[in-house]
């Protein structure tokens, strides 16, 4: 696919460094100067009530005060898989922009479903990857230059069914060692519950922790299963995961979002140290 991969430049967020007010719902860990990150599978804007309300996801987005927010969902399945969500209002509103891609029609937001929506950052590098399964299914992988310094994104829906996760986790696996010492992570609804041997993601080890800040988002009504996930490597990179457990967010969507704090400096100043040692001298 010709324009699968692009590159971008800085001026992509322009618009919105000239108006960034403070968001609402920030914790505390902001003010220390970790980026806050966030998964949210968006159900298509159903709510449990069986409610189409694209204007209820939105305002479930803006309450998470998010820096960088994964969703899944966010396009029509079939036919002509047009995006969902008014992305000028989340701009306006929310202070977030999606990653520019290649979708599947003219009126579609996503790859297959997925959407990556930035608060500020230079975005350096896109991929768009199609996942193998049964089921059609993909990922964003974005290599960001934030001030703090460069993250990689991986953005994943992964399959109903466990084989093709094994498949799908195996194919991440690929991509995220081939990032170098960019600090990485790896954020969606990876649709796996289960934990240790069992687990279709014990792939991903020793680049990611699966076991690492569990927390139970689906089903949002009653949240028994750690469906979604925010995952770092190095594993130091993610400080704290939490659900987003809010009276709106309980209706908007069958999961709840998953909210989690990173350390991206601390993260690249370990990396540093580490580099440093093995060369044998005092990291800088």
């Amino acid at each position: 696919m010709a324009r699968s991969q692009g590159i971008l430049s800085a001026g992509i967020m322009a618009a919105i460094r000239k108006r960034r007010p403070t968001v609402v719902n920030r914790d505390a860990a902001v003010s220390r100067g970790d980026i806050v990150i966030a998964s949210y599978n968006i159900h298509k804007c159903v709510g449990i009530d069986g409610r189409f309300d694209p204007t209820r996801t939105a305002q479930v987005i803006a309450e998470l005060g998010a820096d960088i927010v994964a969703l899944q969902e966010a396009d029509q399945r079939f036919g002509e898989r047009a995006g969902l969500l008014d992305l000028d209002h989340l701009r306006r509103e929310a202070h977030l922009v999606s990653v520019p891609i290649s979708p599947f029609s003219e009126k579609g937001h996503g790859w297959h479903g997925n959407v990556l929506l930035l608060r500020e950052g230079a975005i350096s590098a896109v991929r768009q990857l199609n996942l193998p399964g049964v089921e059609p299914r993909g990922a964003l992988v974005v290599d960001l230059d934030l001030q703090i310094g460069p993250l990689r994104v991986i953005a994943a829906h992964l399959g109903l069914l466990r084989h093709s996760r094994a498949r799908q986790a195996e194919t991440i696996m690929q991509v995220a060692a081939d990032g170098g010492d960019r600090p990485t992570l790896l954020i969606g609804d990876l649709n796996e519950w289960r934990m240790g041997k069992r687990s279709s993601l014990r792939i991903l080890h020793p680049l990611f922790d699966p076991s690492h800040g569990t927390v139970a988002s689906f089903p949002s009504r009653f949240p028994l299963f750690p469906l979604d996930r925010v995952l770092g490597n190095p594993h130091q990179l993610v400080t704290s995961v939490a659900v987003h457990d809010t009276p709106l967010a309980r209706v908007a969507s069958d999961h709840l979002p998953v909210k989690a704090s990173i350390d991206l400096k601390a993260a690249i100043k370990d990396e540093d140290g580490r580099h440093a040692g093995l060369l044998g001298v005092e990291p800088v």
